[in-house]
């Protein structure tokens, strides 16, 4: 039978699904922004995840009218589940989705959620809202599944067609007609799980044992500062034996890595328990933010500089590079330690919005060309037009006798950089 299908919500994840399933047939992707849903519809992705000739190659109805979803009978729900100020889950988009699928509900249809939750939610707290607002019974009249999103933003190589797919379903049947849908247009196969929940808890923790192995790398980096030992050195050494794994210091921001683990501890303490090792590597990597900046602060202070009179340059917003996305972004944290010191910060990124950095975070971003040079230098992001900087190309960003060079992801030679008599942070 063939499914109408429905995307909600057209951002890093609903729209890359969106225009596979709209490559074979006409489908309704919705949006609650009129903005994007326009832009869109003007055949352009701001996100970048989808390149113009795939947009104008995929049949979607693009819309923000509830009224347009009655033609679906296959819901996939795609929308952001961030936690709030206090690192809780924040459930709004995801129950406000389920209104207006809600609105939309007809019997037989089936409901598919794609954000990352703990588990139980989707039987917890999206199911009542969607019987509430369409007067159906679940497992009756209506049915739902769940299947992980796995899309990475900026990655070219593992995209949603290539990633195998986890797939479950309410009962047998649901399930089976979830994995037909999607195994249509994932080349790479789907996974079929037991049970809801177990989809949902697979998908929280593949970010939460990348998180906490980034956490140990950042620990590390922090002992091994202190010893005068160089890291990226030390990994590399490590890295000669076939079965060490190639985690790397950083700073963990966006939508799952630095906010996943959360979700799951947020249900663990519901059930009693309170987590030891996730929230320990959530702390780890919430602070190395502050850890760069204060520690690019005391190497300028050794290098005799005045501080609060000093410029520092910062290169890169975005939470990872070759991607636009500034969600969760920890540079913003290093940012705000810089500033908290007196100096003047300049934030530039070639990839980032302005008018969403404004708007979020409160920094207006400048150009290189038109800035350097500065006091000191920090290198937060690795796209690849600050790889390509050479070390006398840095050095040339930098003025002054001694001026201090934090490279967080170690994209530079240490040795030619401090030959060009810069003093070299790096985590």
């Amino acid at each position: 039978m063939h499914r109408h299908i429905a995307v909600v919500g057209l951002g890093y994840v609903g729209l890359p699904v969106a225009v596979a399933f709209g490559r074979q047939h006409r489908i309704v992707g919705f949006d609650i922004n009129p903005t994007r849903v326009a832009e869109l519809k003007a055949g352009h992705d701001r996100t970048g995840e989808v390149a113009d000739a795939d947009l104008a190659a995929a049949d979607i109805l693009y819309t923000d009218q509830v009224a347009d979803l009655r033609r679906s009978d296959f819901f996939i729900v795609a929308v952001p589940t961030p936690v709030d100020q206090a690192n809780k889950p924040d459930l709004t988009p995801l129950i406000s989705a389920s209104r207006s699928v809600g609105q939309a509900l007809k019997k037989g249809d089936i409901v598919v959620y794609e954000s990352t939750v703990y588990p139980g939610a989707t039987e917890e707290d999206c199911v009542p809202v969607l019987e509430q607002v369409s007067g159906l019974k679940h497992g009756v009249d209506f049915f739902c599944g769940y299947s992980p999103e796995r899309i990475n933003p900026g990655d070219r190589e593992h995209t949603f067609t290539t990633i195998r797919k986890i797939v479950s379903g309410c009962d047998a049947p649901t399930l089976e007609t979830v994995a037909e849908v999607y195994a249509s247009v994932v080349t790479a196969g789907v996974h079929r799980a037991s049970s809801i929940k177990v989809a949902e808890a697979a998908k929280v923790i593949e970010n939460t044992q990348r998180d906490l192995n980034i956490a140990l790398m950042n620990e590390l980096s922090v002992l091994f500062a202190r010893m005068g030992i160089d890291t990226a050195e030390v990994l590399a050494a490590a890295g000669s034996k076939w079965n060490f794994l190639p985690f790397r210091p950083g700073l963990v921001g966006g939508h799952c890595i630095g906010v996943d683990p959360y979700y799951l501890t947020y249900k663990a303490e519901q059930h009693g328990y309170i987590p030891q090792v996730i929230l320990a590597g959530r702390r780890i990597n919430d602070n190395m933010g502050r850890y760069v900046a204060r520690n690019t602060v005391k190497l300028m202070l050794k290098n005799g500089l005045d501080v609060p009179r000093c410029r520092i340059g910062v290169l890169g917003i975005t939470f990872k590079e070759n991607c636009p996305d500034i969600r969760n972004s920890k540079v913003v944290d290093l940012v705000r330690e810089l500033q908290d010191h007196g100096t003047t910060v300049v934030v530039m990124d070639p990839w980032a919005d302005d008018d969403e950095v404004r708007h979020e975070c409160g920094i207006t971003l400048a150009r290189l060309e038109d800035e350097a040079p500065f006091d000191a230098l920090v290198v937060a992001v690795a796209h690849r037009e600050y790889r390509a900087l050479t070390a006398p190309q840095l050095r040339a960003l930098v003025r002054g006798d001694k001026p201090v060079i934090a490279d967080v992801k170690s994209l530079f030679d240490r040795e030619v950089l401090a030959a060009a008599g810069a003093t070299v942070f790096r985590l």
